[in-house]
């Protein structure tokens, strides 16, 4: 039977992974390239929306990744950034996201000779001003990048440390996997343990299970950013799920990245019947053309998810939330209640 969209809409929801800069309105993207003087490749929507989708038509991780520099060209002032965090907000409210955890890496918007702080006060503004008048709540994730030097992260890292309990909640280290082992950056991620700061780590996407043993046991990650080639190690597999590491999962990402093979055989089915944590999460709104239903969407019709399935991974979202216990706990208490509703 064909999953209920607007009953999948309804659902309250979490996301936990999603990028800020690969989750722009293409119509945004227009206007703001107009208004900053930027080449696209069109300022026709319907001609710029797939070429921007770079997930729909890639083969690999770094195919996936060039719509990035379509994005990123035009988010090089504060003015774009709060704008876009506010309007993702938004987008995430609209279908009944109660708490998002957006992510980015402020190294990647200096083209036009911001400071760190400037480019997180104005996420954080944005962000904000969607809180104010939307049912919506939302952290900011600092990501260190894999493919730069390891001093680098390790300046984000005390970046995150200076938003600690101003709207930053984790560290995150995000960028192409293969040959950027996550050990290089441990220095980075030991100033973040040191100062009681949550990480997710991308992990076991584009490379296998050790790049999910690093993440763990050199950064002692929170949880694990897809995580999607865990079932190639039996004992680290038992030991995320000993251990209630939550993954962040992305199905639609996962297929358009060659992470996982096909909707139909994600291992997502094996993980949940397994008890691991998993949560569903959109990775990038715009790159891959996706929002919070279209993945549940996507579960319950090629992995056989039924309604109870989805309550619980619905569930596994607000129990990995980065908030204190106390706040986290309340939440959970209210997202459970409404959740009761639809079993």
């Amino acid at each position: 039977m064909e999953p209920d969209f607007s009953l999948i809409k309804a659902l309250p929801k979490t996301d936990l992974h999603i990028h800020l800069d690969g989750s722009l309105r293409v119509s945004t993207l227009i206007d703001l390239a107009r208004r900053q003087k930027v080449d696209l490749p069109s300022f026709s929507p319907e001609t710029l929306a797939p070429i921007v989708m770079s997930g729909k038509n890639c083969r690999n991780l770094g195919e996936y990744l060039r719509g990035f520099d379509i994005t990123l060209s035009v988010m090089q002032e504060p003015e774009a950034l709060r704008r876009i965090a506010f309007e993702l907000a938004e987008d995430a409210a609209e279908e009944n996201v109660w708490y998002m955890e957006v992510r980015y890496s402020p190294i990647l918007h200096l083209q036009k000779g911001l400071a760190l702080e400037t480019i997180v006060d104005a996420v954080l503004e944005g962000l904000r001003e969607a809180e104010q008048k939307y049912p919506i709540r939302t952290g900011v994730i600092i990501c260190g990048m894999r493919n730069i030097h390891p001093d680098k992260s390790l300046q984000l890292a005390e970046l995150a440390i200076k938003y600690k309990n101003r709207g930053v909640v984790a560290f995150d280290l995000a960028g192409q996997e293969e040959n950027n082992p996550a050990k290089h950056h441990k220095e980075a991620f030991y100033q973040i343990r040191n100062n009681n700061i949550n990480t997710t780590i991308h992990a076991g996407e584009a490379y296998g299970p050790e790049s999910i043993h690093q993440a763990i046991h050199y950064c002692g990650a929170n949880r694990i950013g897809h995580g999607t080639r865990l079932r190639e190690d039996e004992d680290l597999k038992n030991y995320v799920n000993d251990h209630r590491i939550p993954l962040e999962v992305c199905l639609l990402s996962n297929v358009q990245t060659g992470a996982a093979a096909s909707l139909d055989t994600h291992p997502a089915r094996e993980y949940l019947r397994e008890g691991i944590r998993i949560t569903l999460n959109t990775d990038n709104r715009l790159i891959s053309d996706t929002t919070m239903s279209n993945e549940i969407y996507l579960a319950m019709k090629h992995l056989d998810f039924n309604m109870a399935d989805i309550i619980k991974i619905l569930t596994n979202g607000f129990k990995s939330v980065f908030l204190p216990y106390k706040e986290r706990a309340a939440l959970l208490k209210k997202a459970t209640a409404a959740l009761e509703k639809f079993a």
